[in-house]
This record gives C-alpha cells, structure tokens and sequence, in this order.
C-alpha cells in the first residue's frame, strides 16, 4: 500500500466488508477489498460513498464544556472529578456509560474495564441492546454462551435460506449478492415478514406473516417436522436436552397446518410449502435480524428458530445454521468485551469465579458484583434521579431510542451528561455539558468483529483532525484522573488488543471466546494483522461452532426451550387501530450523521415516509404523497404518506433515520412505546398501537441554499432538509395563512445583499423567489397554495454555474428547465444516478433482464444495492405507474 493508502473496515452494518482507501488530505477514494473473505471486493451504496463523509463539515475539533471550548487536560479533570464525586455521595449505581457498536473493540474494552472493573457497576450497556440483545439471550440459553454458530460460506452452500424479519437487500446488500450466485445453481429464499420487501419481492416464497405470530410459525414447524419424522432422533438423543419439555409444550396448542395458517394469516398452501421445503433440505440456514430481535417476544423467537435446527442437527455444518445477523459493525465486538450490562467481559457472567478471575487479571478491587441497568432502563433512571451522571459514546440515543421524548427530558435534567462522538451537533449532543472529540472511520486504527465472528482491523488512513482522540485514549485518561493510571496505561491500541487478547485465554478452559495466540502479537503484526475468525487456535481461526455436537454448557448439550406463542405488548384498540413497524432504508445508516453528509445516498428515500396499505389509507382519506399525521400515544409524526400493496393491511411502518437536523417532524422513534423483552431488554420497535390522519396543509414549497438551514422558531411549519451536491434542499409545508409565508419568506431572504428575482401570481397563490451573489445563485425559493411544485434538479444544477445567464435567470421566473425535459421520478440506483423512468424507458425498448439494464442505463453494475428494485420493474406490468415501494 502506498502513502495515505490502507486495507481497512467498513463502518457500516454487521458484514463487515474489507475496504480499500485511499487520501489525499480530506479527500478520499474507496474500493472493495478483493482480499477480504467477507465481501471479496463488493460494496454496497453506503460503502461505496464512503469518500463523501469524510471531510469536517459538522466535526467537533476540541473539547467544549458548556458552550466554550476548553482543553483536554481541563475537561478530562472535569469528567474525571464530577464522576468521581457522584459516585462518593450515591455509590457506583448512580453513574452510567451508554456505548456503540460504533466503537472499535479497543475502545469497548477500555469502556468496561473502567466501568465494570474500577467504578464497580454493572452501568455499562450498548445500543446493540436495540438491535442484537434478544439473539445474545437466546443464544445464552441454548447454547450456554453468546456463540454464532455459522459463517458467510455457508450462505453459499446452503441449498435453502430462511429470512426471519431481515430484509438483506438493504441491510446486508453484500451478502445478498451472494446468495444471488447461489440462487444461480438453485438455491431457494423464503422471506418470513409482515411486509413484501426488496427481499420478499425476489424470493421464490413470501410469507406475510401477521405481526407478532413468528412464534406460532416456528413451533408449527417442529410440529411439522415431527409428523414427518423429520427430525435427528440421534442428534437429539446425544447432543440435546430439554426435547421432551418441547414436545409437551407443543401438544398444549393445535398444530394442525389449518390452525397454524390462520393464526399466522397466511395462506395454508404457502405455509405448506415452506415446511416441506424445510424439512427435505438438510443445507438449510436460517438468517434472524431485528425484525426478529426487536420485540417483546425476540428471546422466544430466536429460540423458536433454534429449535427447529437443533432438531434437525442442522447447525455446525457446512451450509447449515442458525445465523443472527449482527446490525453494526462491531455489535459482535461489544458483545465479547462485556459492553453490554448483562455480561462482564470476554463472555464471562456475573458469578463469583468469573469476577474473582477479572479481579485478578485487571488488579482490580471493586468489579462489579451484579448486571447493570439495561439501555431503556439505563435513561428510565436518568429520568427519576437514580443515574446522576452518564457518560455517551458515539450513539444517539435522543433519536435512536424508542419513546425518544423522554429520554430527551430524561437528559435535560440529568446533573452531568458527557457526550463523545465525532459529530458537533447530533441531538444528544445538545444535552451535553461536556463534549470530547473523538476520531471518526478513516482515522481510527483497532479491531473490529464481524457478524462472522471475524476480526478485521479498522486502519487509520487520514491523521486525527484538531484535537480529536480515540475512544480508548479518552477514556484511558479519564481513568488516570479518577486514579486508576496503572491500569489504564496503555500507549496504543496494540497495547490494548494484547491485553483483551491474554484476558480471553486467561484460565480459560472451556469458554469458546479465546484469541490466546493473538496476545503476543507485536507492534508490527497487530498492523499486518489479516482477517480472522475466533475462537483462534494455533492453526488459525474457526469457520464453525459446535462441528463436534458440543456446547459451551456444564454436561456439553444444548438446550432446547418450550415456547409458547404470544401476542402484541400492546394491542391495537378503536382509538389506535394500526400497528406502526419502524425499521431502516436501504442506503440510510442510523441517524445520518454520517450518510446524511453524501448526496448520493440521499437520492432514494430523500425524506421520511410512512407506508400504508391502500385500503387503510382510503378509510380516512390520505392520498399517496399526501402529508400525513402518524400518532402514537407517545407522540405525533408528520410524514409524506407512500400507499403500497406491499404492506399489510392494518399495518404502518416508518424509518427511524431522521433527526431534528433533517425533519425534525419526521422522527419516528418518539412515537414508539418503550415496552422490552423481559428477558433480553431489548425494545419492541416492530409493533406500537398507531393511527394516521391528513395533515391537510395549506400551502407548500421549498428552498435551496448553499448551507443547511432551520425553520425560525415560532412558526407551525412541517420542514426536511435534503442535502444535494453544492447545496441543499429544504422542503416546507405550513397551514397557516399568508403571513405565514411572508414570515418564512423574510427569514430565507436575510443576509441577502441584493434585490431578489421575483414572480408572483396572487391569484393563483405561487411565489418564486431567487437570490444571487454576485452571478451565482445563493438562494431560491418557490411555495404555492395550489398545483404542482416544478422538479428540484434542474435547480440544484444552477448552483453549480459560476455565473447564471438570461435564459436561466428567466427561467427561475418561469419556475421550469428551459428547453429540457427533467426527470422527476424515484432515484433507484444511487451510484450512477439512474431513476426509474430511464429504466422503464430502457424495458421499453427491450432491455430484459439485470444485465442488459446495467448495459443500457449502468444501473445495478456498481454495488448492486439496486438490482431488487430493477427486478422488480422488470416484473412490472407495462405501463404501470413507477414508484418506490420503500
């Protein structure tokens, strides 16, 4: 690798694609890494922009207390002496860390040496506990520790994939190309969801189950696999305890395919196929994501999952497995080194000889006697006083948890909140009285753990810009002013892997997690340090889990669980007679701090949306593009509504991407309720009582300007800000009256140093308005009371001009492109920038298939994150109207 050129990780979902970059100062080029065994040089949308984040738009370059800046020595002693005193007065309890998935193993570890080994409580948990805590229970319970059984081979190999709640084509897009060369040599996909997603549209069989009846699904299907004499009664017999309890359990409800069927709302023919589909494929791998996870039944469905290949002794073989998909990059990391609240470090519980071993191996004396409070609970005790101090690490909570509301008053009044993070201005940031910069993707240098198991080192490619530090490094010197520097000592984060390392062998004899030979790894090899799959023996790393039948519990069985199915926390009533799901868009991450900064990505879901069936739409009068209130008896929403046959009726669903920087009436987090598995504690984001109604606005319009810009306050109005190359578009909807627009108008036009160019037609309620610097275009707004908005790109394009001619200067009178055409249609692949009305143009004229599309219009040839939806068009009726079904 040349200079400013390194093999690193993808920071985005839990594939954890190898990366190859390259910089030249701030700017920087991607590619795949062809020699990484997890993507084999494929990336998808997001990792494919990667070079558009990175520069310092909206970066936090030095520590902030309050409002004013400070120095790290001066806010560590801050952090270290506000921590300090709280935990004199009300004991270790009373403080809290709340970590990511975002941070790299390296700075998890030192996260929860301090928490769980020197503060002494159990306060440290992770927003994994949002997305992947409800698998690690299940796991724990089956299998006797949080173990992955499977690796990505085995989606090659398997002859049959199960989808349970995971829609890969937008979550793990680089895995679902490969089981598309799979599906090439026959391999079958069967998609269990409410909903006919990118994933559904292309499988060979879509069950839309009803919300909340996986359980009764899954159980059927062991039934099923009973009658058939399709089970392993060997496996069983030698490997498995608790089968009996599971039949019992089984006995006490109908299992007949009829009662099945109807419970779950699927067509009995559908439901027939997929169990004889099962039960004739021994290679069957059975993929379990957060539509599974997140819900108040996720322990009882990741078990119901695991029973069934438990008992078929599909699991530890070659093309067969039960496979939870990790969400974030390095989920599975946080989950080895004890960031979540449940575990301490290196997979090891809270009884007597695991807290005397961490004691011994860190000189440690107060190590934490019990569990922590769990990531809802955790701000349900900044909210009554319990937690006085806490301490945020590269998340946003603020956004990201459900009942998000409250969780912001629980911060406004907690005495001391520490927030770290690359970022300047997220929501949670807002509520810090200490704020520490910390490295971003392309600057730090660490480990990271795949969905795989697979350790992948994440590079630094880019020096660290103003005075940010790593995770590991801030909280290292924080320890040191709490008085703990000899244990915290480290110099690098080598240092720190080493140390992790030598803690997962230390007297261990039959935990699985061991990394033993990578503990005396040098300075040199921790930089070489290829790709690698725990546990890690002297060979080499481990493909698979339990080959031998064994498991990591006391007599070596694993334990099969009886389950009985349930319905919703909550149930719909006359009042909210919906059910509201919240879920991700395919090029979107999180909370757009970071892909909220490439235009690129924001071309195919520009804004948030609620789906809705035609059906439930029609019922109280919402038309498909319409503005549309979503309420919840937690809060209200104001989305643009996208009425598609691919959701269930009765059902809504919302992205969860969208914060008060970009629509800050789109978010959809404070409208869901913060019921949690009682097992897992992980939130049920999949299922909250709902109702939608017209927002019935006024009038409408948008803005473009060089900068990202607020509505002032005072004004009711529904805005999003959609960032484009060279500017950024504001879309706006009030239902107020005239001054109301006259109000927002005066706001956009201050600081303008000319008269504007201007359009007005009274009569027919339309405004257009243009600024200019100089000969270039700074602003421009256009709203009106009736009819339609003209297109925005042709507009966005001018901001690119060094100077506006007169064709163009009337033109923005006009309020049309002069002399052209401008597509307006739905973007559908973000690479190249292709919509849909060029591809439907291009099936028009006979391209017929995934192939010839990327030949005519280069769409789908890039990261491939488009080719479902190009699939989708390709099956469409000619004619039909082109749309997104998001």
């Amino acid at each position: 690798m040349g200079e400013g050129t390194a093999r690193t990780t993808c920071p985005y979902c839990g594939v954890g694609c190898g990366v190859v970059a390259q910089a030249d100062g701030r700017a920087m080029r991607v590619s795949g890494d062809e020699a990484h065994p997890a993507n084999a040089g494929r990336l998808c949308s997001k990792g494919s922009a990667l070079g558009s984040t990175v520069g310092l738009e909206g970066r936090l370059l030095a520590p902030a207390i309050g409002a004013r800046q400070a120095s790290w020595r001066e806010a560590t002693a801050l952090v270290a002496r506000r921590f300090s005193e709280t935990i004199d007065r009300h004991g270790p309890d009373s403080v809290a860390f709340y970590v990511s998935g975002q941070l790299l193993t390296e700075d998890y570890y030192a996260a929860n040496k301090l928490m769980k080994g020197f503060i002494g409580s159990g306060n440290i948990d992770t927003n994994s506990r949002l997305c992947m805590a409800s698998a690690v229970t299940a796991h724990k319970l089956a299998f006797g520790a949080d173990l992955v059984p499977g690796c990505y081979e085995d989606l090659d190999l398997a002859d049959l994939v199960v989808f349970s709640g995971h829609n890969a084509a937008w979550t793990h897009p680089v895995l679902f190309r490969r089981m598309e060369a799979a599906r090439a040599r026959g391999q079958r996909h069967v998609v269990l969801d409410p909903r006919r997603t990118d994933t559904a549209e292309v499988a060979d069989l879509h069950l839309a189950l009803a919300p909340q009846t996986d359980v009764r699904l899954w159980n059927g299907l062991l039934a099923d696999l009973l009658r058939r004499g399709a089970v392993d009664r060997g496996y069983i017999a030698a490997h498995l305890a608790g089968f009996a309890e599971v039949m019992a359990a089984l006995a006490a409800e109908d299992q007949s395919l009829h009662a099945v069927a109807r419970d779950c709302g699927v067509a009995e023919a559908d439901l027939a196929t997929f169990f004889r589909w099962f039960a004739e494929t021994p290679r069957t791998v059975s993929l379990f994501s957060m539509g599974a996870n997140q819900s108040t039944q996720g322990v009882a469905k990741g078990l119901a999952i695991l029973n069934a290949h438990l008992a078929t002794g599909r699991i530890g073989k070659p093309g067969a497995c039960p496979f939870s998909i990790t969400g974030q990059p390095n989920a599975m990391g946080g989950r080895e080194t004890g960031g979540m609240a449940t575990t301490l470090a290196a997979h090891m519980d809270f009884d007597a000889a695991a807290r005397a071993r961490l004691a011994r191996f860190w000189g440690a004396q107060r190590v934490a006697e019990r569990p922590g409070l769990m990531a809802v609970e955790m701000f349900d005790a900044v909210a009554d006083g319990r937690i006085k101090a806490i301490w945020i690490m590269a998340t946003n909570p603020v956004v990201s948890l459900p009942d998000a509301g409250r969780v912001r008053e629980a911060l406004a009044g907690c005495p001391f909140v520490v927030v770290s993070d690359c970022m300047a201005a997220t929501d949670t940031m807002a509520f810090a009285h200490v704020k520490l910069p910390a490295l971003a993707w392309g600057e730090k240098d660490g480990t990271v753990t795949n969905s795989e198991r697979r350790i992948s080192r994440q590079r630094a490619v880019m020096p660290p810009p103003g005075e940010a530090r790593a995770d590991w490094r801030i909280i290292a010197d924080v320890a040191s002013a709490m008085g703990h520097g000899e244990a915290f000592g480290w110099r690098s984060p080598a240092q720190v892997f080493r140390e992790w390392a030598r803690l997962t062998a230390y007297e261990n004899i039959d935990r699985p997690l061991n990394l033993g030979p990578l503990a005396a790894l040098s300075p040199d090899a921790y930089d070489a340090l290829e790709p690698v799959q725990w546990p890690v023996t002297g060979s080499g790393g481990t493909a698979r889990l339990f080959a031998d039948g064994r498991f990591a519990t006391p007599d070596g069985r694993a334990r099969m669980q009886p389950l009985r199915s349930a319905g919703p926390a909550v149930a719909v009533d006359a009042a909210y007679p919906l059910a509201l799901n919240t879920g991700r868009v395919r090029d979107h991450w999180h909370t757009l701090t970071r892909t909220g900064l490439a235009p690129e990505l924001c071309r195919h879901t520009p804004e948030p949306f609620v789906e809705v069936h035609p059906a439930d739409a029609e019922a109280v009068g919402i038309a498909d593009g319409a503005l549309t209130r979503v309420q919840t008896a937690q809060g209200e929403a104001v989305v643009i509504a996208q009425l598609s046959d691919r959701q269930r009726p009765g059902d809504l669903f919302m992205p969860m991407h969208w914060t008060a920087a970009f629509a800050p009436s789109g978010r959809a987090n404070p409208l869901v309720g913060a019921c949690v598995d009682a097992r897992s504690g992980q939130p049920e984001f999949k299922h909250t009582p709902a109702r939608i109604r017209p927002y019935r606005e006024t009038w409408r319009g948008f803005f473009l300007a060089r900068e990202g810009w607020a509505a002032p306050a005072g004004l009711d109005l529904i805005w999003r800000r959609i960032p484009q190359t060279g500017c950024q578009l504001h879309e706006f909807a009030g239902r107020g009256d005239e001054r109301e627009r006259e109000a927002l108008r005066l706001a956009l036009a201050r600081g303008a140093t000319a008269a504007p160019l201007r359009f007005e037609d009274v009569s027919a309620g339309v405004l257009r308005e243009a600024h200019l610097a100089g000969e270039r275009l700074d602003r421009v707004m256009f709203t009106t009371t009736q009819g339609a908005l003209p297109p925005r790109d042709w507009l966005v394009e001018l901001f690119a001009a060094e100077a506006l001619g007169a064709q163009d200067r009337a033109a923005l009178l006009i309020g049309r492109a002069p002399g052209r055409i401008v597509q307006a249609g739905p973007m559908v692949c973000a690479c190249l920038g292709v919509r849909a009305q060029r591809i439907a143009a291009a099936i028009a004229e006979g391209a017929d298939s995934l192939e010839a599309i990327g030949e005519s219009t280069g769409a789908g040839s890039n990261c491939g994150s488009c080719r479902p939806e190009i699939a989708r068009l390709l099956k469409a009726p000619t004619g039909a109207e082109v749309r997104h079904a998001a």
